[in-house]
C-alpha cells in the first residue's frame, strides 16, 4: 500500500512557503541593507554633502582669490591696507581711535 499525499496540503504547503519567501524578499527590498529606504537616506547624504562641496569650493575660489590679490605679481593695495589695519592694528595719521 502506498500512501499519496492530501493534494490540498501540498498545494496549501506550496503556496505557504512561495508567500514567505516572497514576503521575505519585499522586506528585504524595501527595509534592507540596500533597500529602498537606505537608498532614499543615501540619495539625501549625496545632496547635502554636494551642497556642502559647493560651498567649501566657494570658500577655496574667495581664498584664492585673495591670496592672488596679496601676491607679488598682483598687489591690491586696498586690500593690503585692510590687511594691515586687521592684523597689525595700523591706522592712519589722521585718524581717531574710539574704544
Amino acid at each position: 500500500m502506498t500512501r499519496t499525499a492530501n493534494p490540498a496540503l501540498s498545494a496549501f504547503a506550496f503556496f505557504a512557503i512561495a508567500f514567505l519567501l516572497a514576503s521575505y524578499f519585499t522586506f528585504a527590498a524595501v527595509q534592507g541593507n540596500f533597500g529602498l529606504f537606505q537608498r532614499a537616506i543615501v540619495q539625501a547624504e549625496a545632496q547635502d554633502l554636494a551642497a556642502q562641496l559647493a560651498r567649501v569650493q566657494a570658500e577655496i575660489d574667495h581664498m584664492e582669490n585673495l591670496t592672488l590679490r596679496l601676491s607679488d605679481d598682483f598687489l591690491d593695495l586696498d586690500l593690503l591696507d585692510e590687511q594691515a589695519r586687521s592684523v597689525l592694528g595700523l591706522l592712519r595719521f589722521d585718524e581717531i581711535v574710539i574704544q
